[in-house]
């Protein structure tokens, strides 16, 4: 089916113009919406301004603009979709910067909504929005505070769970999969779509960094709790709304020791952007089970171009990774996924040599938070690509083995699977 194309007025009203056929962007290419699903539960419509909305002609096949004043629009989707195009539009003078968040492309056919998009985990439980803000949400968020009224991370959980609805926040109050524990103010990164602290002149991030460093027991009294009665529990060290959790390796290990003397189920786990291979040693020893990865591209160039680190470099990354997986802890890569760059020829070939070089065996594709314009200016995307799809093709033919999807699985199903 040939979409239509989806535009918005200066009042955010959107339309649908039937006689353009709707097309997503993927490096220097209009291409028509292939692979699409219908816009799923929990995704979000926002407007694009200063940015026309183009289309290609059903008369011509010419490509053009719906017109000036008719905003282009896109899809923020929740997680476990990943997208396959990004909007398609003309830049109008000198619009302002997106904020911090995943456009994808959108069209429309017979009034529904459709996004250029994979399916790319199980979204049947677990994640389905559904599962998330519910009427009971502050009922347990509050019967958690009486617990513990004097630990800090209850506090800051409580906003990320109600002001952000972060899903792995409100977790911790269901008492159900991964939750999240934050830790750290620090980072030894500068990342270009870092979503809890930005510099300069650009839109904020869209997520507050965690203004304490929480102590030992405020850590291990949530996480030694959780792991005890969720199902398939996890807590992960490693969130949105805080810097790089190895910086606080020291204060980590001798929580994950405590956790462990407390209780024996569920997974450890840390998202991670891999620089400090003695600090993520430190916290393999105390006991940790699983390990995520966040990586940009797998080219020392782009990795630096997009990551800049401060006193680490691509191969201490390689090093971690080579480090726990030795210890048999679970890696699996986070990989900020942008379509245009992700999916580049280059970008493919060193990501597919890097994951057999290291043993890790999953891949989370996330799509990258950041205005397509702003990002496309600092890596400039001219060449066609293999595609997500064939991305996704290309790393399962090279690594049969390795799991692709979104989610941070329990560190016990990839044993049981007998991944290396």
């Amino acid at each position: 089916m040939a979409l239509s194309v989806v535009y918005a007025d200066e009042a955010g009203r959107m339309y649908i113009d039937d006689k353009l056929i709707a097309v997503g962007r993927n490096g220097p290419s209009f291409l028509e919406l292939g692979q699409v699903v219908p816009l799923p539960p929990g995704a979000s419509m926002v407007v694009l301004p200063g940015r026309a909305a183009v289309g290609r002609e059903r008369s011509s096949g010419r490509i053009r603009s719906a017109g000036e004043s008719k905003w282009a629009v896109g899809a923020l989707l929740p997680a476990g979709y990943v997208r396959t195009l990004l909007p398609a539009y003309k830049t109008l003078e000198d619009p302002l910067q997106l904020p911090f968040f995943g456009y994808t492309a959108v069209g429309a056919c017979r009034g529904r909504l459709y996004a250029a998009a994979l399916p790319i985990d199980d979204l049947r439980y677990r994640w389905s929005p559904r599962f998330f803000n519910t009427e009971t949400l502050p009922r347990r968020i509050a019967r958690m505070q009486r617990l513990f009224p004097d630990n800090r991370l209850i506090e800051h959980l409580s906003g990320c769970a109600l002001r952000y609805q972060c899903f792995t926040a409100q977790n911790l109050f269901y008492e159900r999969w991964e939750a999240g524990i934050p830790s750290s103010r620090r980072c030894n990164a500068r990342c270009l779509g870092c979503i809890s602290e930005q510099e300069g002149d650009v839109p904020p991030a869209p997520h507050s960094r965690i203004g304490f460093t929480p102590n030992k027991e405020e850590i291990v009294e949530l996480a030694a709790r959780h792991l005890d009665r969720a199902r398939d529990g996890i807590i992960s060290f490693g969130q949105g709304c805080e810097g790089e959790p190895s910086l606080e390796s020291r204060l980590l290990a001798e929580a994950v020791m405590d956790i462990r003397r407390r209780t024996h189920r569920g997974t450890i786990n840390i998202n991670t952007n891999g620089g400090s291979a003695a600090d993520l040693a430190r916290l393999v020893d105390a006991g940790l089970d699983s390990m995520r990865v966040s990586l940009f591209s797998a080219r020392e160039e782009n990795f630096n171009a997009y990551h800049r680190p401060r006193g680490y470099a691509l191969r201490d990354v390689a090093n971690s990774i080579r480090l726990a997986r030795s210890q048999d802890v679970v890696v699996s890569l986070n990989l900020l996924t942008f379509p245009g760059f992700t999916d580049r020829r280059e970008e493919v070939g060193a990501l597919v040599d890097f994951i057999g070089e290291t043993g890790i065996q999953m891949v989370q594709l996330r799509n990258l938070s950041a205005d397509p314009g702003w990002l496309a200016e600092a890596f400039p995307m001219r060449e066609k690509t293999l595609g997500i799809q064939g991305l996704i093709r290309r790393l399962k033919a090279k690594h049969p083995h390795l799991r692709i999807g979104s989610f941070t699985h329990p560190a016990a199903s990839f044993r049981r699977r007998g991944s290396r």
